[in-house]
């Protein structure tokens, strides 16, 4: 080819064709698409019938294909195998009928072989469920049974239950009960049959006097298609018993009895009666409740009588229930019970009661006239008209001129408003009356006490006083030292206690680095020595309050006016002369009033201890609370020695104390006490 300008070539080819036989062995088992299959068959199917069943497969070929199928022994089914287009298909065929009631499952295996040396096979797993047909008729466990009940036994009450049996299942297992259609009607009306659960209840009266004996028929039916029936047939005996109880009648009652009724008062009269005879009409009667009554019989047989048999007291016990009982002598013995309402009707035997006596109340001076200022109030332990109160002021006091008492519900008006400084206590009586026939009363004393309010402005003695102010000259040498005396401002308060102590300040003043004022003195002196520059005169103007809650005060005006030495001197004497004759006044004064004051004191303590061993050891006063009053009213005297005033102060109350608004100005409130520091400085004042 080469040299040879030419770009192909020719290539001759020859073709053979070789056949390749692969000799097949046995390496695969056959295998069903599923690995169970299930049947559901009725019992009642007949012999011959075929089921199919999964065919199997295999992959090898040839001898070593599916040869054919078996199944585990068994005495209903078997194994037939149909050629349908060169493939083995297996069917189950039913050799011999079933029965649900001995099994209702099967289990086999079909296997499905081979034909290879050795050879290889599958299995199939089928389950035949059993289906039930109504092929078997309920059966009670017995023929006849026989019970016995009591007569008069309870509607309601379960007497006997039946029971049959039925193997089939479903509604042709399912049995109801219900009585036979040919029984008397009165069974009817006394028995009754439950249709699922099979129990005799009695539903009417059982009486042995009508019937001793009952017979019924009864049926149980299943409910298959169509419904087998069986019966069965029950006894009842009926026992005798003692089936009538006592009766008890009230053929006369009073049921008011007044409660001073006497002893073996007849308030009622009751006859009792058994329809039973001989020994179960036997009766015995006796009260059973414990009440002061009792039962005495009469002449004539199973009568009775019911009498007081003690006294009575409506204020101990306003009602009874008398219960009776009537026994019988049956086996078992029978019973009545009655009741029996009585009513003690009430009569005037109780007075009104107050709960204290006497009665203390607290009332703040300068009350409004006509206003409501306490209450008094009793108890009647009767009723009706018997209990209803009226209050008056006893006709021997002389308070009826200023007070009035409420007479339906004790509440006491002043009929003019009090002032302490004139009237501190006074004391009367209240009688309490109820409307009974006759009437009784009983009456409380009452004991008031005027509590004293800060009504009183404070009263400048010195400087003398005019129209509720004050004003003074007083003329000091210039040349005093700091602390000397410039003067006293001196005042006093009608009120006591607190509400008349009183407080000093400086309300105005000229110079303030130059005069000092105690606050509880009222003494004014000099806080510096003057000087030159220091102006010749000055004024001081003082205010006066007391220590009442709201207090009340006054002013006072000093004029101080500086002078030469020589003319103070002058002043100075006459001064003193006038002071030491009023200081051996004072004293004198003082002496007497210390002594009447000590004595007057000692008898308020005697009385004091007198009443409170008078009173009954669990008296308490409702007014007054313990844990706050200081034990005593306050008291205290005044007096004044020319231009001086003097308080003497007993025992007293609690700074601040008030009175409860709402509560009759009878209950004291007292808040926390002020610091004692306080306290002794104003006593020391005072004094």
């Amino acid at each position: 080819i080469s040299g040879l300008d030419v770009h192909f070539f020719c290539v001759l080819l020859t073709i053979h064709y070789i056949n390749v036989e692969i000799t097949d062995v046995n390496d695969h088992s056959p295998t069903f698409p599923e690995k169970e299959q299930t049947f559901a068959i009725a019992e009642h199917t007949l012999p011959g019938r075929r089921f199919q069943l999964h065919t199997a497969r295999d992959p090898d070929a040839g001898i070593n294909s599916i040869r054919t199928y078996t199944v585990t022994a068994n005495e209903h089914f078997e194994i037939d195998i149909s050629q349908i287009e060169e493939e083995k298909v297996p069917f189950l065929v039913l050799k011999k009928t079933l029965d649900r009631e001995h099994k209702d499952k099967h289990k086999l295996i079909v296997t499905a072989v081979d034909g290879g040396k050795p050879p290889r096979s599958g299995a199939l797993n089928v389950t035949i469920f059993v289906l039930d047909i109504n092929d078997n008729r309920p059966i009670f466990n017995q023929e006849m049974y026989q019970i016995s009940i009591k007569e008069n036994i309870k509607a309601g009450t379960s007497v006997f239950r039946l029971f049959a049996s039925d193997p089939d299942e479903g509604s042709n297992g399912e049995i109801e009960y219900k009585l036979g259609k040919t029984l008397r009607r009165k069974i009817y009306d006394i028995f009754e049959l439950d249709t699922i659960t099979g129990i005799i209840t009695v539903k009417g009266t059982v009486d042995y006097e009508e019937n001793e004996i009952y017979k019924l028929d009864v049926e149980a039916s299943d409910k298959g298609t169509p419904p087998l029936t069986g019966e069965c047939r029950v006894i009842i005996k009926i026992i005798d018993v003692n089936d009538n109880a006592p009766e008890i009648e009230v053929t006369s009652l009073s049921n008011t009895v007044p409660e001073d009724s006497k002893p073996g008062t007849v308030i009622s009269l009751i006859s009792v009666s058994d329809k039973d005879s001989g020994v179960n009409g036997k009766i015995i009667s006796r009260i059973t409740s414990d009440v002061p009554f009792e039962l005495k019989p009469s002449y004539k047989e199973n009568t009775y009588s019911i009498v007081t048999k003690g006294f009575l007291d409506r204020e101990m016990t306003s009602h009874y229930d008398i219960i009776i009982q009537a026994v019988d002598c049956g086996e078992p013995p029978l019973s009545t019970v009655r009741s029996i309402q009585v009513q003690v009707s009430d009569i005037n035997d109780n007075s009104p009661r107050f709960i204290q006596n006497p009665l203390q109340f607290y009332l703040v001076e300068n009350n409004v006239a006509g206003a409501s200022i306490f209450s008094v109030s009793a108890t009647d332990n009767d009723v009706s008209e018997n209990a209803v109160i009226s209050y008056s002021i006893a006709r021997l006091n002389d308070v009826t001129s200023f007070l009035n008492v409420n007479s339906e519900n004790g509440q006491i008006s002043a009929l003019k408003s009090f002032d302490f400084e004139t009237l501190k206590t006074f004391q009367f009586q209240v009688v309490a009356s109820d409307s009974g026939s006759p009437s009784l009363s009983s009456n409380v004393t009452v004991k008031v006490f005027i509590l004293d309010q800060n009504d009183n402005a404070p009263v400048i003695l010195y400087p003398v006083s005019s129209n509720g102010s004050a004003e003074g000259v007083e003329e000091i040498p210039r040349n005093v030292n700091a602390g000397h005396l410039v003067t006293k401002v001196r005042a006093y308060d009608a009120d006591i206690g607190y509400n008349g102590w009183l407080l000093f300040s400086l309300q105005q003043v000229s110079d303030h680095s130059l005069f000092g004022l105690d606050r509880y003195t009222g003494q004014i002196r000099t806080l510096r020595s003057f000087t030159e520059t220091d102006e010749a005169e000055h004024k001081l103007v003082i205010l006066v309050k007391d220590n009442g809650n709201v207090s009340l005060s006054a002013t006072a005006t000093v004029m101080v006016k500086l002078v030469e030495p020589k003319e103070a001197f002058a002043a100075s004497d006459l001064q003193s002369s006038a002071k030491d004759d009023e200081d051996s006044h004072m004293t004198f004064y003082l002496i007497i009033t210390l002594g009447s004051v000590s004595v007057l004191f000692i008898i308020s303590i005697i009385v004091l201890i007198t009443m409170q061993c008078s009173k009954s050891p669990d008296y308490t006063s409702k007014y007054l609370p313990e844990t706050n009053y200081d034990g005593t009213l306050c008291h205290s005297i005044q007096y004044r020695s020319g231009d001086k005033r003097y308080m003497l102060v007993g025992p007293r109350m609690s700074i601040g104390s008030t009175i409860v608004p709402g509560s009759h100005a009878n209950t004291l409130v007292l808040p926390d006490r002020r610091r004692k520091n306080e306290e002794v400085r104003a006593i020391q004042t005072l004094f």
